[in-house]
């Protein structure tokens, strides 16, 4: 009896789809606690960081009065990549009616596959922070102590290379208070959640939730602390938003504050994830095939503080 690919094709592809929907959506997705998402209609995108006004300076009695400008800081451009990936279900397959088996288990592992592929590339900017392979707009890398200003000089975002503690994360959000825009003006940031391999989620767990300090005595601020004194990461709210697992932060010791200053880390989606199944005259398979376009990274770095231990 000859095989009709096209019907098996049409009756596959329905359930092929629901099945792959639901493994791809079983997939933890963690980007959604590092990156803001928005959408494009172009090969890339690019987002221009302008420099606000200085100080206002005092004006004399009867002169005129100063001007000033906003100047284009630099710019950070987003690659959108394809992603895509198939598998084939053979003729002989079909010919056996092993293809409804096959196809099921297949479908499942491509979701998950593609689902698994946009967890790292968004990790990655986070494993690559301080490389000098992975540059943003301003030509360091998203955690430097050298971030160029137009006219302020360098700023950090370097939290250092000290382990997560009370007195590194006293250190971190004194600088994110203390950051400043291009122009020395203080931006007014405030810390927002705390992001960590899995190898630090008891210790930020006990750091951020015990009611007195945790790990005995501690010395901060020139000052020495007992267990009984009231932990101020959390009697201060500090961090409202939390500590964040990463399970795909692959240094087990280096840690992620997250800050309220806006056009930080970005996911742009190009074209959404799709899938298609149709036959191969050459071999007699049948394929099925996903796809979608995005691209990670960063436009104003004051997002992010780190410490890259």
């Amino acid at each position: 009896m000859a095989i009709n690919r096209g019907n098996i094709s049409k009756e596959l592809l329905p359930g092929l789809n629901a099945i792959f929907g639901l493994e791809y959506g079983s997939v933890d997705d963690e980007n959604t606690t590092l990156f803001e998402t928005e959408s494009s209609d172009r090969a890339f995108e690019e987002e221009v960081l302008f420099t606000m006004f200085g100080d206002a300076p005092t004006k004399s009695e009867g002169a005129a009065v100063q001007y000033d400008s906003a100047q284009e800081a630099y710019t950070s451009r987003y690659t959108h990549e394809t992603v895509a990936l198939a598998f084939a279900v053979t003729e002989e397959a079909m010919e056996d009616n092993l293809y409804d088996t096959f196809a099921k288990v297949r479908a499942k592992g491509l979701a998950r596959a593609m689902a698994s592929t946009k967890q790292i590339k968004g990790a990655n900017i986070f494993n690559n922070a301080a490389s000098g392979s992975y540059l943003g707009g301003d030509g360091v890398s998203l955690i430097s102590d050298s971030h160029p200003t137009i006219g302020d000089g360098n700023q950090s975002n370097k939290i250092g290379t000290a382990a997560i503690s009370v007195s590194t994360i006293e250190t971190a959000v004194t600088a994110i208070h203390k950051i400043k825009d291009d122009r020395g003006i203080l931006v007014g940031a405030s810390p927002i959640s705390v992001h960590i391999p899995p190898e630090l989620a008891f210790e930020t767990d006990m750091l951020l939730n015990s009611a007195g300090l945790p790990n005995g005595s501690v010395t901060y601020s020139s000052s020495l602390y007992a267990p009984n004194d009231l932990n101020p990461i959390r009697n201060l709210g500090i961090l409202p938003g939390g500590s964040h697992v990463n399970r795909r932060f692959t240094d087990t010791d280096n840690w992620f504050i997250k800050t309220d200053v806006p056009n930080g880390s970005k996911m742009f989606n190009r074209s959404p994830l799709a899938t298609k199944m149709e036959p191969d005259f050459d071999t007699g398979n049948l394929r099925f095939k996903a796809r979608e376009r995005y691209s990670f990274g960063w436009s104003d770095w004051r997002n992010w503080f780190g410490a890259i231990v």
